[in-house]
């Protein structure tokens, strides 16, 4: 019966780590990208669960200049709207007790604000109005074509979706 015994040299590196850990720490890197790279190959739909019975219809669509931030505090009335408003026709000066999101469907809607500027969104815009008295303002119709709204309220619960407000003299 013989013995055989080998003298095994551990190298390490600068950090100390041995040979057989940095292969150690290779492989199961190596293994992590293998199934990371199966699993991107796997169909999308693989853990998509189909729909049944569910139909739905875009109503509108409209695209912000810039990010638009929404916020509500407490309970709060969420209301869906259409509004059309009449060439010619116009809003009258008002506020919103809360936010308002709208985007226009057709025609172009002239907002002048409290002091004094103007807006105008052309249909496929959208916009936020931030609510409350010192956002007051009017809304016109100054073309030849109606102007069709969808506005999403965000209002405190129980309000109304608009207050009447003086002209500030604009």
């Amino acid at each position: 019966m013989s013995t055989h015994t080998t003298d095994r040299t551990h190298r390490t590196d600068r950090t100390g780590r041995s040979d057989h850990t940095r292969r150690r720490r290779l492989f199961r890197a190596a293994a992590a990208v293998v199934a990371v790279t199966g699993l991107a190959l796997l169909p999308s739909a693989a853990g998509a669960t189909p729909g049944s019975g569910v139909t739905g219809t875009v109503l509108a669509k409209g695209t912000s200049e810039d990010t638009l931030r929404l916020k509500a505090k407490g309970r709060t009335d969420v209301t869906f709207r259409t509004i059309t408003i009449a060439p010619g026709g116009s809003t009258g000066w008002h506020y919103h007790p809360g936010q308002v999101l709208a985007v226009v469907q057709e025609g172009t809607l002239t907002r002048t604000l409290g002091d004094c500027s103007v807006e105008t969104t052309p249909a496929g815009g959208s916009f936020v109005e931030e609510g409350g008295p010192k956002d007051v303002h009017i809304g016109r119709n100054l073309g030849t074509k109606p102007v069709v709204l969808y506005v999403t309220y965000l209002l405190p619960e129980g309000s109304d979706l608009s207050v009447d407000a003086p002209d500030p003299g604009c």
